[in-house]
Order: structure tokens, then C-alpha cells, then sequence
């Protein structure tokens, strides 16, 4: 996440309705970043794998941001 209000980047795990608050200044407003998971499936394929960022945008927000919209 990136709080706009103080413009501290941190990472949070939250679940269902849960909504993170910045550990700086506990501010709600905030902007999401990226996040990379991957799924569990059944599947032994090879094919199957997580899918990664191109990572050839060089985008300051780091790989694959170039292909995310803006949440302003």
C-alpha cells in the first residue's frame, strides 16, 4: 500500500472486509500497490504456474505497474 496521506509505502495481509490502515499514520486512505500471489490448484501441469510482471517496463513502481490503472 501507499498511505496518502503521509506517503508511507508498507506491505499489509488482510482478509475479507478488512480494510488496512497505515502503521505510520494510521490514516484509511490509501492507494494499492501490486501484489503478487499465487494459486494452489490440482493441476501437475507445467503449464499451470503462477504467471509473473513482464518486468520490462521499468516503471518506478516497480514491474508490472505499467499495465495497472490508476486508483486515484
Amino acid at each position: 500500500y501507499l498511505c496518502k496521506s503521509c506517503e508511507h509505502e508498507f506491505e499489509a495481509l488482510v482478509f475479507g472486509d478488512e480494510k488496512a490502515s497505515c502503521p505510520k499514520c494510521h490514516s484509511r486512505t490509501l492507494a494499492t500497490k501490486l501484489s503478487v500471489f499465487a494459486v494452489a490448484t490440482k493441476n501437475t501441469s507445467a503449464s499451470a504456474g503462477p504467471v509473473g510482471a513482464c518486468g520490462s517496463c521499468g516503471d518506478p513502481r516497480g514491474p508490472g505497474a505499467c499495465s495497472m490503472p490508476d486508483m486515484d
